[in-house]
């Protein structure tokens, strides 16, 4: 028996027990995956069935023939049974909301980050921890300060308001996430900006955007979640014909009028959650990428 042999058949014990292990943990994984999916796999379902296969069939059953009614009366509306209004304009009023929202806080974001992590100045550290610890202020601790601000500023109940509502609050996390991956970027490329005659807004605009990519696709993911997901700044801060579709939802899904449509609920649910889905399916392995990409300085 050769040297190479033996080493062979030494190691196939543990080749057979790496392959069990690895088995046993994409089981494992797929267990948990099926567990998160199933209630997705239930709305989906029920937002197919009719309102009477829904009453007489299984909870997990495929639908025994496929109607998308509850789709188009929970996009459009219908005056049957509790629905009369469907999602359409909040949903519309969601991207006025989340758009210039994630875009103004994102530059404000970038800005504040290059500052503070490449322009040390006196009190700095202080105002970057004053910005941090309003990371960490709950929600409700600011509604009523902020619905007099509204008020006095004149656009309390519109769509502005809640712009300037939801760019305020997230401001501290937008700047925490350009300051992290700011100060792992070399300061040798700042000092050779510097001799080549670059000034403060032409360092930020030729050298530290074109970086920025990242952390951009991070901060426009976390911002543009937090926002189209957001319920109390939505039904605190707006009225009739500016509510987010966040706020219609729960006045659809909680409605207690009439016939419960379980189906136009599912499909309603559905709607209202598409946005953000399809923002993490596309971009989500650039997230993760960005949150490590400035992990390691230099």
């Amino acid at each position: 028996m050769t040297d190479a042999t033996y080493i062979d058949q030494q190691a196939n014990p543990h080749r057979f027990k790496n392959a069990l292990l690895r088995a046993g943990l994409y089981a494992m994984l797929v267990l948990f995956a099926l567990y998160y999916l199933m209630p997705l796999f239930v709305m989906v379902v029920t937002s197919l069935k009719s309102l009477d296969e829904i009453r007489t069939g299984s909870l997990l059953g495929l639908p025994r023939e496929i109607d998308v009614s509850a789709w188009g009366t929970a996009w459009s509306g219908a005056c049957t049974g509790i629905q009369c209004e469907g999602l359409q304009p909040y949903f519309w009023n969601s991207v006025l909301i989340a758009v210039p929202a994630v875009f103004i806080s994102t530059v404000l974001g970038a800005f504040n980050g290059y500052v503070i992590s490449q322009w040390r100045f006196k009190g700095s550290n202080i105002i970057f921890a004053l910005m941090l610890f309003g990371c960490f202020v709950p929600f409700q601790v600011v509604i009523l300060p902020m619905a007099i601000l509204l008020g006095k500023m004149g656009i309390a109940g519109s769509i502005t308001g809640l712009i300037f509502v939801h760019v305020i609050y997230g401001l501290g996390f937008t700047t925490l996430f350009f300051r992290n991956y700011y100060i792992s970027i070399p300061v040798e490329l700042v000092k050779a900006a510097l001799i080549d005659g670059a000034g403060f807004f032409r360092i930020f605009w030729s050298v530290f955007l074109p970086l920025s990519a990242p952390i951009v696709v991070v901060t426009v993911i976390w911002q543009f979640t937090q926002i189209w997901n957001d319920f109390l700044f939505g039904v605190s801060f707006s009225q009739a014909g500016t509510q987010p579709i966040t706020v219609a939802l729960n006045n659809i899904v909680n409605s207690t009028t009439g016939v419960k449509e379980y189906n136009v609920d599912m499909a309603a649910a559905i709607i209202a959650a598409l946005p953000t889905l399809l923002v993490y399916v596309v971009a989500g392995k650039y997230f993760i990428r960005g949150l490590t990409a400035g992990s390691v300085k230099g």
